[in-house]
């Protein structure tokens, strides 16, 4: 069964048989169209179930209360939870947002820029892809005038206001905890180095080893590793090496943390006496998890409000651009079972 269209003024014109600019008037309480006119159209708009379509209504006024924001997924916590707390003060300022997810496909993401470039939005908020290649698309977003808010994973050499999280040394300070739990051989499941977020997670991890005096062994890295099946598919074969490591910083998702966690089990290996765990991001499976899992929360909720204040208090209806602003957001280490292994 097909799904009736929604009604629109055309359909109230055409059962009053008059003009659609004479109703388009009436709904919004013209001063020129006659009380009788507007009660009839109000109550013909009932009888149909006419909605009003308040994007149209608002680019017609040259008005777009409308922030666009594009993530790679919407189904994680953490982008989830941003999208919360922009949304949350959106909602309060009388703004609507239109969310768009890349599914870490650059193309995905450059036809969702277009979208919302031809939806005529306020401000883009965006967290790059997997596979970002270029910034053409969002050079284009500022060319159009339209302000855009990076989060997470950005193009660092697009000037544009940034909301970020000290990856580095949240990172250095996770695999510091793991070494001091008596783990020596530690790997690293990484995230796409074209993106600058996964290089700098790498960073810490490297600088906590050196910190530690241990070797940096080229075989216990894996790239690209950020799903549960990449990251258990990476676990299998950092554990069939000659000499396995003995824990695994998943710096790219907790998601690559459980595909870890199920490759252990697999191998029945006691986790974490035998092998320790920690993930990245705070994902709400990560208290439930048998044992549960070590992990990085990046206060999400927290990140998504920040975003919208920097939109409504220091861009919106400012009438000369200063100086971009980047605002930090420190993380914070969980330590939980998956790595107490003292």
């Amino acid at each position: 069964m097909k799904n009736k269209k929604p009604t629109t003024i055309y359909d109230i014109a055409k059962k009053l048989n008059i003009n659609a600019s004479s109703v388009s008037r009436a709904l919004a309480n013209n001063i020129n169209v006659s009380e009788k006119t507007k009660r009839l159209v109000l109550k013909t708009a009932k009888e149909l179930n006419y909605k009003p379509n308040s994007i149209a209504s608002n680019l017609r006024k040259g008005n777009n209360q409308t922030i666009g924001i594009v993530v790679p997924h919407i189904n994680q916590n953490y982008f989830s939870n941003v999208i919360a707390g922009i949304e949350e003060i959106a909602y309060q300022k009388g703004y609507n947002i239109i969310i768009c997810q890349s599914n870490e496909s650059y193309q995905k993401e450059v036809k969702s820029i277009n979208a919302l470039i031809n939806q005529q939005v306020n401000c883009i908020v965006i967290s790059t892809s997997a596979d970002f290649d270029k910034d053409d698309h969002l050079q284009t977003v500022l060319d159009h005038g339209i302000n855009l808010i990076q989060f997470d994973r950005v193009a660092p050499n697009l000037e544009t206001h940034k909301v970020l999280n000290d990856t580095e040394q949240v990172s250095m300070e996770a695999v510091s905890h793991l070494i001091e739990q008596g783990y020596k051989r530690i790997a690293l499941l990484e995230g796409p180095q074209n993106l600058s977020i996964f290089r700098e997670r790498k960073a810490g991890y490297i600088a906590a080893l050196k910190k530690h005096n241990l070797p940096i062994v080229k075989e216990l890295i894996k790239e690209n590793a950020w799903t549960k099946e990449l990251g258990e598919k990476a676990t299998g074969a950092l554990l069939d090496l000659p000499n396995p490591p003995d824990a695994i910083f998943a710096s790219t998702s907790d998601f690559a943390a459980l595909g870890a966690l199920n490759a252990a089990k697999r191998r029945t290996l006691n986790v974490p006496q035998q092998l320790g765990i920690c993930g990245y991001s705070n994902e709400s499976f990560t208290e439930i998890t048998n044992p549960t899992l070590t992990t990085i929360d990046q206060f999400s909720t927290k990140m998504g409000k920040a975003i919208a204040d920097l939109y409504f208090e220091e861009i919106k209806d400012k009438l000369t651009t200063g100086p971009k602003k980047t605002i930090n957001i420190r993380p914070e280490l969980i330590k939980r079972a998956s790595s107490q292994k003292v």
